[in-house]
């Protein structure tokens, strides 16, 4: 998963404020991680990685899909609207992320492990299934869904890109350019897919990683930040309107790979099944 160099690279860049190291942007960031902590250490998280994407990949298309055949149906000309395609985008992202959501924590801490180590904090993770019982032991049940409405926050701005933008894209160029259903078509929707969920996700991604790995007490409670909203403010009041576009550069690095090889695989194999396309 070439991908997950960037995943882990703006995870450490968009918490730089959290554990007060010293300004980086996203390729020292990098190199820092290689140099300090180890070139392996960049795909640190990559099983609760694989984990999450299998939960959250395959149950967002299959909502999606289901509301826009059942429930917010296309027009009788076929003409799917940009709005419904946005609201069905948020809604498929928001039960996937919920879903989703114990394995993307363990994956963000396993990101962080190695500079903790490096700033004389206790390591807090040996592996994922350590990392969920530990989760699990302090906090309980509760605790695996820690951060989960930023990052149901996110998942709804990133699919509004993802979903909705590849949909209505291939649409689109199917409708206005005479081009196929075909991998020319699904490259360039995917494209637009990839940048448009940078857009609009980076700002909830960078709030999503300050208040899943910030500290908490003993009651799990956060001590940087009261909940999603105080964090936006903060971020925004101690930084500037654009540290919610901390990390829009890998953020958007590691999208368009991904939507990229996400879409165009699975537009093919929908053909070499013979199942009709998305």
């Amino acid at each position: 998963m070439p991908w997950f160099f960037f995943s882990s690279s703006s995870s450490r860049y968009l918490l730089v404020n959290v554990v007060q190291a010293p300004h980086r942007g996203m390729v020292q960031t990098a190199a820092g991680v290689i140099r300090e902590e180890g070139f392996f250490k960049l795909w640190h998280g990559l099983t609760p990685a694989i984990y999450r994407n299998i939960v959250y990949s395959g149950t967002r298309i299959v909502i999606y899909q289901k509301v826009r055949e059942y429930v917010l149906k296309p027009d009788p000309s076929g003409n799917y609207s940009i709005w419904k395609s946005a609201v069905n985008g948020m809604f498929s992202g928001v039960v996937a992320q919920f879903l989703a959501n114990p394995a993307d924590l363990v994956k963000i801490q396993m990101q962080m492990e190695g500079k903790r180590r490096l700033m004389g904090k206790p390591p807090r993770i040996a592996s994922p299934l350590k990392a969920f019982q530990s989760i699990y032991g302090k906090a309980g049940m509760a605790g695996l869904w820690k951060g989960a409405v930023p990052n149901m926050q996110r998942a709804a701005l990133v699919n509004l890109g993802d979903l909705a933008a590849y949909d209505s894209s291939k649409r689109f160029l199917l409708s206005k350019t005479g081009l196929q259903d075909n991998y020319i078509t699904h490259i360039l929707a995917s494209i637009c897919a990839g940048f448009v969920a940078a857009i609009t996700g980076t700002p909830a991604d960078v709030v999503k990683a300050r208040v899943m790995n910030q500290p908490v007490d003993d009651k799990g409670r956060g001590l940087l930040y009261k909940n999603t909203a105080d964090c936006f403010v903060q971020s925004i009041r101690n930084e500037g309107f654009f540290a919610l576009y901390k990390g829009f550069v890998p953020m958007w690095f590691r999208l368009a790979p991904w939507a990229l090889t996400f879409w165009v695989t699975s537009e093919q194999i929908r053909l070499l099944l013979g199942a009709a396309t998305f």
